[in-house]
């Protein structure tokens, strides 16, 4: 699809920045048209390529279904300082995603959202997903668990603690708060994202049968993993960026705006 951008705007950015404003726009637009979001807070990040020392963020008090391409700052992962753009930037955004951005190679995206099932785990004692199905277990390998937490994250230090906490992993459930997804790709964060959603809302709906939960015997959870972390299956595209690019056509049909 063609998107009415002014030659002027798109003279702005190299063709790599404005790819990544767009997909990043999708990002937020989905996340809202499918439950991820919450008000005004939780926080869509990306590196800006080809400049590592800053990521995307919106302006504080842009709600998710209104996010263009346009509309993003270009914020400074050591000082917080809006270095492209104009707003405020968000604290906890800044305190959470700059830190982990900074420490880990896989995270040039964070996506981090109150999204209401995954969330409701985080709020029991045992918020772990279970091997119950095989979503559940293509995810059960890329999930950390954080088990504590120590209040609204408004210093620099919280966000170094969690991106220790993360290590190699790209799934982040942080106590009676959230979740937290990083991907080298905005279509990686995005596909974990919704798949953690899945997989949680599958849970607690089984949970609230009252019956226990039927646990895979061992030998098809490692096979089962195995053959989800298979990248040879497919030619071309991987399944994330598949079904990320799906998406953004849907939403290229129902709101084309974003990409301005």
């Amino acid at each position: 699809m063609q998107y009415r951008v002014s030659p002027q705007t798109l003279s702005e950015y190299s063709a790599e920045e404005w790819q990544a404003r767009v997909d990043l726009a999708a990002a937020h637009r989905l996340a809202f048209i499918q439950g991820f979001s919450e008000g005004i807070f939780n926080h869509l990040t990306f590196v800006v390529p080809g400049k590592s020392d800053r990521y995307y963020q919106i302006p504080f008090g842009t709600h998710w279904s209104e996010v263009t391409a346009s509309c993003f700052m270009e914020v400074g992962i050591d000082d917080g300082e809006v270095k492209r753009g104009e707003g405020e930037v968000e604290r906890s955004c800044y305190c959470i995603h700059a830190p982990i951005h900074k420490a880990l190679p896989q995270a040039k995206a964070v996506f981090h959202t109150h999204m209401p099932h995954a969330s409701a785990l985080t709020r029991l004692e045992d918020p772990r997903i279970k091997e119950i199905g095989q979503t559940e277990v293509g995810l059960s390998g890329a999930i950390a668990y954080d088990d504590i937490y120590t209040g609204p994250a408004l210093d620099p230090a919280e966000g170094a603690r969690l991106a220790q906490v993360i290590g190699d992993k790209t799934v982040l459930f942080m106590a009676n708060h959230g979740i937290s997804t990083v991907g080298a790709t905005i279509a990686e964060a995005y596909d974990k994202l919704y798949y953690v959603e899945r997989a949680a809302q599958v849970q607690i709906y089984a949970m609230w049968t009252g019956q226990r939960l039927k646990q895979l015997p061992a030998p098809v959870v490692e096979k089962t993993r195995r053959d989800y972390m298979d990248d040879h299956l497919y030619k071309g595209p991987t399944p994330a960026q598949r079904h990320f690019a799906a998406l953004q056509r849907m939403l290229d049909r129902k709101e084309p705006d974003y990409a301005t």
